[in-house]
């Protein structure tokens, strides 16, 4: 049996808290091995981030859509030549780019979605192949075009012996159940840390809330918290996908700042428990990873869910580019027709490869 080859490659995510992009470089077959060389993080201007939030939550003139798109691919591209410069002569060798560009709108109930980034742009930028567009074929085929993680998850734990768990939290919180049989499930839970950070720039003038200053002075509203949770996307099990905006009939406007940031927290980690109660057997243990594993309220909620709740990074693993080293795994996958997502993980109808070739 030939071993498949392996590529060094680069992956780029621009995750919906639009802070920036993150670019990270891997060695992989785009199955089981993946080896990890560093990653680092561009961040957005002001400017630049503005025109993002405000194209995220509201129907902007298609000329101002496309000049953003221009400026986001460029803004990806200094993100390759920054890691090039970190790593040196092996990110230079990479011929290979991960792009998931930045989602503007993702409405899995219509089957539509919308990532900006041209790759042709930066295909021409830096003088590497691109893949690009990981959702549209498994939404054409009535997936949730989300979550994409799971395979990748399941790869890095492929050497698993009990049942476990991998949450990613980012603007929106995805879960990836793996069984000890091989069975896995997915989705997104709900809201992760996107109200909160809104809450914390819109309330305290905070790009979010720095090392849970404010949560941890307020007091968790478990009545709003009860009726936040009743809404219909919360009562349907996974595999299901949310818009980062989706969960804006969340309201804790009525609270002081301390007790919205702590009501925020127990929404998103209430949402995560109550996927997790239809597995079909509890996780040994709760991987997390993403931008919320620095948030010590949010940390400490899960423990009280889980049996064991660790960490990416006790495994070497950075939790601020997982997200973008996966999306590198995922363009190798794509080269060689691999399926990205199964119906257990989008709803698709059968196993899905995607990912757009741009040469």
């Amino acid at each position: 049996m030939n071993t498949p080859e392996r590529r060094t490659v680069i992956g780029l995510m621009s995750g919906t808290s639009a802070d920036g992009v993150d670019a990270a470089l891997i060695t992989t077959d785009g199955e089981d091995f993946v080896e990890f060389h560093g990653g680092l993080t561009l961040p957005y201007s002001e400017e630049i981030r503005s025109r993002v939030l405000e194209a995220s939550q509201h129907n902007v003139r298609l000329d101002e859509l496309l000049r953003l798109e221009r400026d986001l691919t460029l803004h990806h591209a200094q993100a390759i030549f920054a890691l090039e410069k970190q790593l040196g002569d092996l990110a230079k060798s990479a011929k290979l780019v991960g792009f998931h560009g930045h989602t503007v709108r993702h409405i899995p109930a219509e089957g539509v979605t919308m990532q900006l980034g041209n790759p042709w742009l930066l295909a021409e930028k830096t003088g590497k192949q691109v893949v690009s567009d990981f959702r549209r074929r498994d939404m054409a085929r009535g997936g949730q075009g989300a979550p994409l993680a799971t395979f990748f998850h399941q790869a890095l734990f492929h050497d698993k012996t009990q049942a476990i768990a991998v949450l990613n939290l980012g603007g929106v919180a995805n879960l990836t159940w793996l069984g000890a049989d091989g069975s896995i499930v997915a989705g997104d839970t709900g809201p992760g840390c996107g109200l909160l950070d809104e809450w914390a720039q819109e309330m305290a003038g905070l790009s979010h809330d720095i090392d849970g200053q404010l949560a941890l002075r307020g007091t968790v509203q478990q009545q709003l918290v009860k009726d936040a949770l009743s809404a219909e996307y919360f009562q349907r099990p996974l595999p299901k996908s949310a818009d980062r905006f989706e969960f804006d009939h969340i309201d804790v406007s009525g609270l002081s700042v301390e007790d919205g940031a702590a009501t925020l927290c127990a929404v998103t980690v209430g949402a995560i428990a109550m996927s997790a109660q239809t597995m079909a057997e509890p996780p040994a243990i709760l991987w997390a990873t993403g931008g919320g594993v620095h948030h010590p309220v949010i940390m400490s909620m899960l423990a009280e869910h889980f049996q064991t709740v660790q960490t990416i990074d006790q495994l070497g693993l950075s939790p601020d580019t997982l997200e973008a080293e996966c999306f590198a795994w995922l363009a190798v996958r794509s080269l060689r027709n691999l399926p990205l997502t199964i119906p257990e993980t989008t709803g698709c109808s059968q196993p899905t490869t995607g990912g757009f070739v741009t040469p």
